[in-house]
């Protein structure tokens, strides 16, 4: 069952710090905003190979995935052949991609423009609304620009077209604990998660920052809305318990249905 997000960022600018990565944040986000949580990211560059390997260990597992980057049509974007070669299929002329091309270019397509068309075998469109060259799925792998006022969108845009029926109302829940530290709490952060092993559960020090002047930790505590505030129902006595101060940090809902705006 393809329940398990995962995120491919593409490029030798990235990895060579030429560019910062935004998407790893803003995709995080995204499906957080539906109830739905992002289980792993890897960055990876131009290199054909390797991303072949990359793509074909993830075809063979039970994963969504989305790949930002590398679908153009110079010599140093390989993501279209690379995802054809990890799924044995051909790299052919899609005919609606091409036709999308033409439209737009004219005789101006040929006869480079309209390699940006050539897709595996198999693949389905996703719809660019910037500049209507689009991306392609091929199964629960989706593929999309590097350039995020493209790539967003058209993340949004598979995510409430083919996985609404994963999205779920979570919330998160969390507190602000002055001067604890994380070596006195392990075994009650190891109950907490032992007890309630429906929700997520982080724990950030910190010797300061603008939410908190000195040493503290934010718990943040992420599921369903009954579960979550059990949960932290219970961390919050222990602590109390233990004679910490605790200083809640207002409950926000994380789950929406398709159509509406994130927050």
């Amino acid at each position: 069952m393809y329940t398990q997000f995962g995120l491919v960022i593409v490029g030798d600018e990235i990895l060579s710090g030429r560019r910062t990565d935004k998407h790893l944040a803003h995709i995080a986000q995204s499906l957080s905003s539906r109830g739905l949580n992002l289980a792993w990211a890897r960055y990876i560059g131009d290199q054909p190979a390797a991303q072949t390997a990359l793509y074909r260990e993830t075809m063979a597992s039970d994963q969504i995935v989305i790949s930002c980057g590398g679908i153009g049509a110079t010599p140093d974007d390989h993501t279209r052949q690379s995802a054809a070669a990890a799924a044995d299929v051909p790299l052919i002329a899609h005919p609606e991609a091409t036709a999308i091309i033409v439209g737009k270019f004219g005789d101006a397509a040929y006869p480079n423009r309209v390699k940006m068309a050539e897709f595996p075998a198999g693949a389905t469109l996703i719809p660019n609304p910037v500049n209507q060259i689009a991306g392609f799925s091929l199964g629960h792998h989706h593929f999309v620009p590097g350039f995020p006022d493209m790539a967003w969108p058209m993340v949004d845009w598979v995510l409430d077209s083919y996985y609404s029926h994963l999205f779920s109302e979570w919330v998160q829940i969390g507190c602000i604990v002055p001067e604890a530290k994380e070596g006195d709490l392990i075994p009650v952060m190891e109950t907490l998660v032992k007890d309630h092993p429906g929700i997520l559960f982080s724990c950030l020090p910190s010797y300061g920052n603008e939410r908190q002047s000195g040493m503290h930790i934010e718990f943040t505590i992420r599921g369903q809305s009954t579960q979550a505030a059990i949960a932290y129902l219970w961390l919050e006595t222990q602590l109390k318990g233990m004679q910490y101060t605790v200083r809640p940090i207002a409950a926000v809902t994380l789950g929406r249905t398709p159509g509406t705006t994130a927050a």
